[in-house]
């Protein structure tokens, strides 16, 4: 600990080596990583901390303590999902999809981050978030308590205030949808550093989002929309159980994401 007053000597990280030690651990973004690294250290020994938990698989975004999303940057905290740049497509669909000063509900809400993103695009009159992780409710009232939007703690729309029941515009939900025999498979940043809740959709990956279709089928004003994430595999299946539920869906895919998005409209 230095003195009050007292600056403490500046460090010169070696950046080439610390490039070559993440290139070699397979972080593919190896240049941008150090650099953030860098940036994030104020000293020799805290930068070797920060390479050594990334080298040993930690999320990035947990050790920098946010995740730049939509142009944002937001919070993230250890054992939160990490908003995935694929899901950018979600929330310009969503966005696409709402009516002026829309009533939005983000589910499955994770940091917050999609809620972020479209309290400035759309201007809402009422804008909520919800989620069951504990971890991920504390990180996303982080993000949004500024902005004065709620988050609820529970199961889907367990938590949400009764009186918006069948008034809601806009019901965004980023829900888990790897199938459960894919968990396994995913990378370890994600299966070892994020909630199983965030990531497992049950058998075929689709066991929550046909809980969130028939909720939003109940929560949707006449005229309002639901927007999820899928696979590009799982949506036909997707559009079925929507359809079944008594909305009308439309597929959107962008291939430079590798993203696909499902809109659902309830019938006027």
């Amino acid at each position: 600990m230095f003195p009050k007053g007292i600056p403490m000597a500046p460090f010169h990280p070696d950046r080439p080596a610390l490039v070559s030690r993440l290139r070699a651990a397979g972080c593919v973004y190896a240049e941008d990583e150090a650099d953030l690294l860098i940036a994030a250290a104020d000293s020799a020994e805290a930068l070797i901390d920060l390479v050594d938990r990334r080298v040993a698989g930690r999320p990035l975004e947990h050790l920098l303590g946010w995740a730049e999303f939509c142009g944002l940057r937001v919070a993230v905290d250890p054992g939160v999902f990490v908003p995935r740049g694929r899901t950018t497509l979600l929330v310009s669909a969503a966005a696409a999809a709402a009516g002026p000063a829309p009533a939005v509900l983000d589910l499955c809400c994770g940091s917050g981050a999609a809620a972020l993103v479209l309290h400035g695009r759309l201007g809402p009159r009422w804008l909520a978030a919800a989620d069951i992780d504990p971890a991920a409710v504390a990180c996303a009232r982080r993000n949004l308590a500024p902005l004065g939007v709620p988050v609820y703690q529970g199961d889907l729309f367990a938590p949400v205030p009764s009186e918006w029941r069948g008034r809601l515009d806009l019901v965004v939900a980023n829900a888990p949808y790897v199938p459960s025999g894919a968990v396994a498979l995913m990378p370890a940043e994600a299966r070892l550093h994020e909630a199983p809740v965030a990531l497992d959709g049950g058998a075929d990956g689709l066991a929550v989002l046909r809980r969130v279709a028939a909720g939003a089928a109940e929560w949707l004003a006449p005229g309002g929309h639901l927007a999820v994430e899928v696979s590009v595999a799982q949506s036909e299946a997707l559009c079925a159980v929507l359809t079944g539920a008594g909305l009308v869906p439309t597929v959107v895919h962008d291939e430079d994401l590798d993203a696909t998005a499902v809109t659902a409209r309830r019938p006027a």
